[in-house]
């Protein structure tokens, strides 16, 4: 074979081989169509756990009545969180606590993350997701 020929078959293997890597690092690359989307709602009826409603009073000695949905990311994490339901009361009484009405009134949302993230620090199987508040009653 002349030069010619060996450098024409070996500048097409280089090609196919690099093609073939970049098909394969593309093909990795593109994003799973199911990861980062939303859980169906079965999903999260499924993992969520209803808290029974909770009494507690707040800094300045008013009193609250509040219930949540715990949504985690399994049928495990939703048994344990039930079986922490002593260490959410916990959570709750403490963080209330440093509350008053209008903080309490205006600040729901910081609390639900507060909860997320203090169970999620005791959580061995599986995680909160998401914290839901159900239920509210200042008095």
């Amino acid at each position: 074979m002349g030069k010619l020929a060996k450098t024409m078959i070996m500048s097409l293997v280089v090609l196919l081989l690099a093609g073939g890597g970049a098909l394969i690092v593309v093909l990795n690359m593109v994003d799973d169509p199911s990861e980062g989307s939303a859980q169906s709602i079965d999903t999260v009826l499924d993992y969520s756990y209803e808290t029974p409603e909770i009494t507690t009073d707040l800094q300045n000695g008013s009193f609250v009545r509040i219930q949540f949905q715990v949504v985690t990311d399994s049928d495990k994490a939703r048994e344990e969180a039930k079986k922490r339901e002593f260490q959410l009361k916990n959570i709750l009484i403490k963080e209330l606590a440093k509350m008053d009405e209008e903080k309490f009134k205006s600040g729901l949302s910081d609390l639900e993350d507060v909860v997320q993230q203090r169970l999620n620090e005791v959580m061995e199987e599986g995680s909160i997701t998401d914290v839901y508040t159900i239920s509210k009653i200042l008095q």
